[in-house]
């Protein structure tokens, strides 16, 4: 059974993270999965609005760790890496609904989202510095954007948590709802929008962001390159290892 649930209806096609044993946490196959999935809504004429969401308690762990340490992404090319160009240039509106955790990717993949809808439940992290890593998805460049260089500094530097009113306040997120009622009201959002002049609609979103695009582009490739080269230091090995050990990463003289 695919850890990607794919529905198609009305013009929706909602995309529903399903590895509740791991907590939606990310492997290759995902990404791949991603990826295709992004790349068939895009071809897709009746496809108008793309949902991408979790379950009510957990939308994303991040990657996930044990298969980050037996198989990490080498390249520019890895799965990971394919999925994010994906989104970035996905040409269709995306709306996210986030419920629980939202870890590493499942925070800086909503930067790219037009709609970002949470639960009361929401917790947003980007611990990559804590991994001893570097963002990625753009994030470096994003984050500051969006929430200011000061509190982007303390989100990725720091890389602890914050809570749904937080990402509110700071415009990461559009809107706030109990866990039980929030899918239900990102299909009633993303039925208006399907329900808009298909035309006006990619027109619209192509001016807000085409611009920004190439600079997206280059700032995620810069950052895989680092992340690669990141993973192989002792820092990134010790921090994978500990977690796995579940104890605390010894950084001394790293």
């Amino acid at each position: 059974m695919s850890d990607i649930l794919i529905h198609s209806e009305g013009g929706i096609c909602t995309l529903t993270l399903s590895r509740p044993d791991k907590k939606n946490s990310m492997t290759s196959s995902m990404y791949t999965e991603l990826a295709q999935a992004f790349s068939l809504a895009k071809q897709t004429e009746e496809v108008r609005v793309l949902v991408l969401q979790g379950s009510e308690t957990v939308f994303c762990a991040g990657n996930d760790i044990h298969e980050f340490i037996q198989n990490p992404p080498e390249k520019s090319d890895a799965p990971v890496f394919q999925f994010l160009e994906a989104l970035i240039a996905f040409p269709k509106p995306l709306i996210a609904g986030v419920c629980g955790p939202a870890v590493g990717i499942g925070t800086t993949l909503l930067f790219h989202c037009d709609l970002v809808y949470a639960g009361d439940n929401a917790v947003f992290s980007m611990p990559f510095v804590n991994l001893g890593i570097c963002p990625e998805a753009a994030s470096s460049l994003l984050v500051p954007a969006v929430m200011g260089y000061h509190r982007a500094a303390q989100a990725l530097l720091l890389g602890e948590p914050f809570m749904a009113e937080a990402a509110l306040e700071v415009g990461l997120v559009n809107q706030i709802l109990p866990p039980t009622e929030l899918k239900a009201f990102v299909q009633r959002q993303a039925a208006k929008i399907a329900a808009k002049p298909q035309r006006s609609v990619l027109e619209t979103k192509r001016l807000l962001k085409e611009h920004l695009l190439p600079g997206l582009q280059t700032r995620m490739r810069e950052e895989a390159t680092h992340l690669v080269q990141l993973l192989k230091e002792p820092a990134a090995k010790e921090a994978l290892q500990a977690f796995e050990e579940k104890r605390k990463p010894h950084f001394a003289g790293l």
